[in-house]
Formats: structure tokens, C-alpha cells, sequence
């Protein structure tokens, strides 16, 4: 199984549209699912993510077989293009670096909106997600894929373009799973 999370709804309905998931609730998280892929939204914001992880880890008996994953938009620099799909494998949060991952990208995870910042790649869920994942020592696979949404303008981003900014790298965010079976 893939276990996906996600913070917007928006980035969800990519894999809604595409996959035609079932909805259903979890907890108080909203929850899409088919027979190979279960997705929550946990909403903005770092304690959210670690909290809709735990929620799937709770839920679910995990196998040697499932990735968990973290999908979704991020700002970043002009080094970066709109819709440039990056795996993140390493986070800075509160000035601590986790690294998973050297030859994947570098995150900041930030606890408020980025708007003004110039530099790097930021989000807002990535450091929940992992705090998650990392400390259940039965998940063996899990990545963070982030979209390129803006260059630190996150008014300018609409529910529609971040839907398809994801819906357009779907293919490749999902072959990391089937690598690993």
C-alpha cells in the first residue's frame, strides 16, 4: 500500500481525479483510498502533518510492502522552475538538520507563511511528516516529494494551479513505490 499525506485539499483531488479514490473520514482527517493507495489531508501546518501521519500509522498494520509519502507544494527560489518536481532528503526545522537523504534536496520547514523569503525551498509539513515516520521503526520506505508552486509568492498560487502542478508529476512521485516492490 502507498500512504500518502497531503495538506491541501487541492493537492489531494490530483490523485482524487486521477486514481478516482473513494472518500471516507479517519479520525477527524478526510480520507481517500483505492486498493493500492491511501491518501489524508491533514491540513497547514507541522503539528497537522505529524498528526495525520500518526493517524495512518495508528490505523493501518504496516508490511515490508508500504511507502509512506509526503506530497505536495512548496516555495522556493528562481534556481527552481514552476512545476519542477524535487525529493526532498534532508529538513531544517527550528535550526536543526535532519538528513535522510544526501543526494536528494535540502527543506526548510517553516511554522508561517513564506511570503518576502528569496532563497532555498520551503514548506510548511514536511518536518511533521518525517517526526512521524521516523519514529515508527516498521515503516522501511517513505520519501517527501515536493511541487515547485512559487518563487515565495503564495497569494499567487490558485486552488486549480496547485492541483495541476501535482496532477502533472503523479507518474514520477509514484514510481518510487513501485521501485521498491
Amino acid at each position: 500500500m502507498v500512504y500518502i499525506v497531503v495538506a491541501l485539499k487541492a493537492e489531494a483531488q490530483a490523485f482524487v481525479d486521477r486514481y478516482k479514490l473513494t472518500k471516507t473520514k479517519l479520525s477527524k482527517h478526510t480520507l481517500f483510498y483505492s486498493d493500492t493507495l491511501t491518501l489524508i489531508v491533514s491540513g497547514i501546518g507541522v503539528a497537522k502533518a505529524r498528526e495525520a501521519t500518526q493517524t495512518l500509522i495508528n490505523h493501518f498494520d504496516i508490511t515490508d510492502a508500504d511507502s509512506y509519502l509526503n506530497v505536495g507544494i512548496a516555495a522556493a527560489d528562481t534556481t527552481f522552475q514552476i512545476g519542477e518536481l524535487l525529493e526532498i532528503g534532508s529538513i531544517s526545522y527550528h535550526g536543526i538538520n535532519y538528513t535522510f537523504d544526501t543526494s536528494k534536496e535540502h527543506i526548510l520547514c517553516s511554522d508561517s507563511e513564506v511570503a518576502g523569503m528569496h532563497k532555498g525551498i520551503v514548506d510548511m509539513e514536511s518536518y511533521g511528516f518525517y517526526d512521524a515516520v521516523i519514529h515508527n521503526p516498521a515503516i522501511q520506505h517513505f520519501a517527501i516529494f515536493k511541487v515547485v508552486s512559487d518563487h515565495f509568492q503564495p497569494d499567487k498560487i490558485t486552488k486549480e494551479q496547485t492541483k495541476m502542478l501535482l496532477f502533472h508529476k503523479l507518474d514520477a512521485i509514484l514510481q518510487l513505490p513501485k521501485e521498491l516492490s
